[in-house]
Formats: structure tokens, sequence, C-alpha cells
């Protein structure tokens, strides 16, 4: 192909895009401060940042229809490998991959297709990269199958929050979500603009709570195949295993909860329990519809294109889809929760790096916005608990003496306040000289 001919399937490429972000007289369906440009699009293909967390079914979708869109300058994470059981929906991988990292199959699977595209591929755990990272991106989108994660992401975004003197986000340190879930033939999309719209905790209600079969059913009378798993996930690998957690992503554990699995089946004469099965199981992994997926994928992609231009008014701010009998979809607008630990403006307080977990307790009590109201507080930083009260006092006590710095490993962190005294949780926003 001739370097002409090159340049004039890159522009037909586009040309749809760069029309509908040059287009003028729309005002009614734009977004706030939408200037139609011809700059807009060497914006999108070269200059926004946009992380995608996730490589999976709802991954791979979101990685194709952004780098259609036009998105020029992609990074994605995932700390997951490639099994034969993703193939039938994840639709960036081959056989050939079994047993490679997603991030970097799929990073390079969308770079070979769509020219002039530049996917990055991080292979681990979100949480072992600095928070730094995650503010170099303009928009950060989600195509996770994880409560946690997304909690994780949620509250790791709101503490680059900061509020003026009369309680006003500084625009500035907004980080923009994008979250997609799908679970079977349902899904979502919302938006996330944190500090101003509902935030992932503001609206922990709308997941509902796992599944939970009684004790004495999976130790005495199981009758299907999942209680034969759960008896050799709860129940037995504590017993055979007890200096040893089990490990949701460790092969080797899933296969010992398999064998044990397949044993207690057949003292009971219970048919169906596979290796996916298991995985299903106790990872709670939700049968994935790659229609599902498709769709999600494309409303979430639509919302960062809108995020990143303002050439269309933006969702506001939950979309649910349900497909189980034809197509259905609902916008809902959630209110932000004012009293949000995560998201709400809190209190602010820079301490030096040397200062103990102890040296802050103390500093918190005499803060003026407490007016006196701790005095045995408990103190968590994510799902990590620096130094609770009651029975886990003992365990936590030893983090007293260390260091806030060693023990949040950032510069800054959202923190989370309880005590008996408080009427709700106390969000601190902590700075660390």
């Amino acid at each position: 192909m001739s370097s002409v001919q090159a340049m004039f399937d890159a522009h037909s490429r586009w040309r749809d895009v760069d029309a509908l972000l040059q287009r003028d007289g729309m005002s009614a369906l734009t977004g706030p401060g939408f200037e139609p440009s011809s700059e807009l699009l060497p914006f999108i293909r070269k200059d926004c940042k946009v992380l995608v967390i996730g490589a999976g079914g709802l991954g791979c979708e979101l990685l194709k229809d952004l780098a259609l869109l036009g998105f020029g300058n992609i990074e994605v994470i995932d700390m997951d490998t490639i099994d034969v059981s993703n193939l039938n929906r994840q639709f960036l991988f081959r056989m050939k991959d079994v047993g490679k990292p997603k991030a970097v199959v799929a990073a390079e699977r969308i770079s070979e297709r769509i020219s002039d595209v530049k996917v990055v591929s991080h292979f681990g755990r979100i949480e072992d990269k600095p928070a730094e990272f995650y503010k170099d991106f303009h928009i950060i989108v989600l195509g996770l199958d994880s409560v946690e994660a997304r909690s994780w992401i949620n509250a790791t975004v709101c503490s680059f929050l900061e509020w003026d003197d009369q309680g006003e986000v500084n625009l500035s340190t907004v980080k923009p979500l994008v979250d997609g879930g799908t679970e079977g033939f349902k899904g979502h999309a919302r938006v996330i603009i944190p500090g101003i719209t509902p935030c992932f905790a503001c609206t922990m209600w709308l997941f509902p709570p796992q599944t939970k079969f009684p004790l004495c059913t999976l130790a005495e009378t199981p009758r299907t195949p999942v209680h034969c798993i759960e008896y050799a996930h709860l129940i037995q690998w504590p017993k055979e295993n007890s200096m040893v957690e089990f490990d949701t992503d460790n092969t080797e554990h899933l296969q010992w909860c398999h064998k044990n699995a397949v044993e207690r089946a057949n003292q009971f004469g219970i048919q169906g329990v596979t290796f996916s099965l298991v995985q299903g199981v106790v990872k709670n992994i939700i049968p994935a519809i790659a229609s599902t997926n498709a769709i999600i994928a494309a409303s979430c992609a639509t919302e960062v294109l809108k995020m990143a231009t303002m050439c269309s008014a933006g969702m506001n701010n939950y979309m649910m889809y349900m497909g189980g009998e034809g197509i259905y979809t609902h916008t809902v607008a959630y209110e932000k929760d004012s009293q949000c630990a995560i998201c709400s403006p809190g209190i602010s307080m820079t301490i030096s790096e040397t200062r103990t977990l102890e040296d802050l307790v103390s500093m918190i009590a005499k803060h003026p916005s407490v007016n006196g109201n701790i005095s045995a507080p408990s103190i968590s930083y994510g799902s990590t608990n620096l130094y609770m009260q009651g029975p886990l006092e003992e365990a936590t006590r030893p983090n007293l003496k260390r260091t806030v710095k060693e023990l949040v490993n950032s510069d800054r962190a959202v923190l989370s306040i309880n005590d008996k005294k408080l009427p709700q949780t106390l969000r601190l926003n902590l700075r660390i000289d």
C-alpha cells in the first residue's frame, strides 16, 4: 500500500467522527461548552489518554469500540491470563494465546488491526499501581466483574478531589469514570464525575448481596453441584490447609477444590461438578453473553466520546439494560449521597511523612470540625483496616506505631473514620508532605 493510499484510508476511517465533531447549529443536543472544531479529532487521536481497566469480555469490546471511534492513545490493565473458556466471547484472543496475559494480547491485537492506534498494556493488579499512574489519564473506563475492584478504583479517583473553602470541588482534580457491567442478559453503563455525580459508593445498594448457603446444608444434606463445591471451598479447605488462604486465582487451589468437590458429589450421587463450574462458583462469576457485552461496551464508549469532546449531552447518570425478553433500556438520574464517606468533602489534613498513625488519631480528635465527637475511632483506607476497635483492636494495634506514609504508600489518601459518637462515617482527605 502506498503512503498516499494509507493517508487516504486513515482519513476515511475517521471521516464520520470528524463530521460529528465539526457539526454546527446543534447546541440543544451538545454538552456544555461544545465548540465545533477541526482540532477535536486530533485531540482524541493523539492527546486524550484513556485507561481501560479489564481486558475480558467487556474489556475486549471496549478496546475495539474506543479504537474505532478514533481514540489513539489507550492503555489497558488486567491481572488475568487467557483461559480456553474465554474464547467463545473474548474475540481478541485465539487458541494459541491461552496462558498469556489478557492485557498484553488484547493490546497487540488492537494495534495490529487498527492502524495508528497505540495501546499500551499493563499485566498486574490495579492495586499495585501508584496513585500517580491513574492521575495521568483524562478518562478511566471500567470493564470489571468485581465489586471490590470497582470500589478500589472509585476510592482512588475520589482521593484526588480537592475542595475550596466554600465546599466546591476543584474541577481540575476531577478524574471521570465510565463504568460498565454485565450479568447474563442484563447490564448497566454509568458515568461517574467524582464530587459532582453519585460515586460508586453512593449507590452500593444497587448491587444485590451474594447468595449464601447454610453451612448445615453444605455439611449434611448437599443437593446440588454448587453445594459440593462450596463445601470443598468453605469447609474442607480451612480444615486441611489452615495456614494457607484460598486463592481464587491460583490454578492449583482451584484444581484441589474441583477434585474434592467431585469426591463429595460422588458420595451423594450428584452429577455436574466441572472445573469451569468450580471457577464460576468460587469467583462468583456470572455466565457472560457476548451480545450484552457488545451493547454495554458501545454505550460506555459513546459516553467516553461525549465526555472527551462534549459533542453531545452526556448520560445522566445510570443506564440499565435488560435483554432477557426483548430489548429494554432505562436511564435513571441517581442522586449523590451528601454524606458519602468516599466522595463528600469531609475534612482535610496535612501531616509530615514521619507522623505515625497514633499521631494522626490524636490530630483527628483535636480537629475543630470534629467537635470532640471522636474518642475511640476505627480507621480504614479503602478495604484495608488500619486500626479498628473491638475484636480487631489487638490485631491492628501494631499499625499505630507505623508511619501513615508506610501504611497508605501514597502522598495522598482518603481515610474513613468511624466512631460511636459520629452520626456517620467521616471522610478524611489526607495529604502527606
